[in-house]
């Protein structure tokens, strides 16, 4: 069998990621919300021993000062952001800009776009952008706090 090609994670973690979603898009289909799936793929890799916490926040700041509280859907050993859909349509730019600026919030090396949605499970790998200095496209529609801002401290 050949060997698995390494990716930005320098090993074959989102290789194992993707396989793991396959696993869940095959048992349980599409037709369910998006929380559905990432509390299903949260179980499949723990039960893999891939380590993932769910619902992260990430603070983003502007000269010291916070001003958007993302929360990653998965973030997968410390270092692959997973982000969760459930459309019946195709992932679009939207999607796509959002995972974006997920990577730039992170400084993680790679990230995974998933849509359980539809009838074949729809997937995209994602790699920050090479000049981290550009503006941000767009801030993802459902991950960021609205209506003022509240820090999280951690415990």
């Amino acid at each position: 069998m050949p060997k698995l090609a390494i990716d930005a994670t320098k090993n074959d973690l989102t290789y194992r990621i993707i396989g793991a979603a396959m696993a869940v898009h095959n048992t349980l289909g599409p037709g369910y919300k998006e929380e559905v799936y990432e509390r299903a793929l949260a179980v499949e890799l723990n039960q893999r021993n891939i380590a993932a916490k769910r619902q992260v926040p990430i603070e983003v700041s502007h000269e010291g000062v916070p001003v958007a509280l993302f929360y990653l859907d998965l973030l997968v050993e410390d270092q692959v952001v997973v982000e969760v859909k459930a459309f019946n349509h195709e992932l679009t730019n939207d999607e796509i800009a959002q995972m974006i600026n997920y990577l730039k919030a992170t400084n993680a090396p790679v990230g995974l776009l998933f849509n359980f949605g539809r009838r074949r499970l729809n997937y995209r790998r994602i790699f920050p952008p090479t000049s981290l200095n550009g503006p941000i496209q767009r801030l993802g529609r459902d991950n960021v706090k609205k209506g003022g801002y509240q820090r999280i401290e951690n415990e």
